[in-house]
């Protein structure tokens, strides 16, 4: 029922940073688990970052732990992904989702019933 809209996408160098921002209607939005995901061109939809409601349980993928950072403001209804070193193999789709649970944070697609739009993210190197 939630309305998810990604932003912040863009193009840029290998090295640089971006900030991608997920804004959801609904007073609600504090009730779930968010998540990050990406698909690149002919691959499958891939886990990047998940926070559970209150963001004190969250969990990254092996190949952006380090480098991105996953947050949420509650009372803006917004979370964010914090990209920096970015490299080519970060270039996809961003897609930002909610999952039907409040305190685990699953790296399932499957587990996410609620979709934004998605965000291009293009790292040139």
């Amino acid at each position: 029922q939630v309305q998810l809209v990604e932003s912040g996408g863009g193009l840029v160098q290998a090295g640089d940073s971006l900030r991608l921002s997920c804004v959801a209607s609904g007073r609600f939005f504090s009730s779930y688990t968010m998540g990050w995901f990406r698909q690149a061109p002919g691959k499958e939809r891939a886990f990047v970052a998940s926070s559970n409601w209150n963001g004190e349980n969250t969990k990254y993928s092996e190949s952006v732990k380090g480098r991105f950072t996953i947050s949420r403001d509650n009372a803006k209804n917004t979370m964010y992904l914090q990209m920096n070193s970015l490299k080519p193999e970060d270039t996809a789709v961003y897609y930002c989702a909610r999952a039907a649970v409040a305190y685990t944070v699953p790296s399932r697609v499957a587990s996410y019933d609620n979709w934004g739009q998605g965000t291009q993210v293009t790292v040139s190197s």
